[in-house]
């Protein structure tokens, strides 16, 4: 966790952001009072539905490539698809993105629409 001090509308706010993908904490030096308030981070958001409770235990996983929303999922659970067919369409900084299925099988859905996805997250299963 490294601490910050921002300045916002002349007002000084102190922060904590956590560093991720980092093997060992960094050495943080002693925070500097503030006679300021200090902001709370916002909760986190969740995926509407979770992966791993949804995911069967057997078939190939598809991936979400980077973070985005689902905006719409093109086949219905359950269906037959083929390797290259578009099962779901994720939106990323204003564009929508095909996300196909990377083999022939049944499709079995780990998210639901309207959900917030991050980048890896599982979000169907093709068996």
């Amino acid at each position: 966790m490294r601490n910050f001090i921002i300045t916002v509308n002349g007002k000084n706010y102190e922060v904590g952001v956590e560093e991720v993908g980092v093997s060992a904490p960094a050495p943080v030096a002693a925070a500097v009072p503030v006679a300021a308030p200090v902001a709370t981070p916002a909760p986190a958001v969740q995926s509407a539905a979770p992966a791993a409770a949804a995911a069967p235990a057997n078939g190939e996983k598809v991936l979400s490539p980077f973070p985005g929303l689902i905006k719409n999922l093109l086949v219905a659970e359950g269906t037959a698809v083929k390797k290259n067919q578009p099962i779901l369409v994720l939106e990323a900084m204003k564009m929508d993105n095909d996300i196909v299925a990377p083999c022939d099988g049944k499709v079995s859905f780990c998210v639901a629409k309207g959900a917030n996805v991050e980048s890896d997250s599982v979000l169907a299963v093709i068996g």
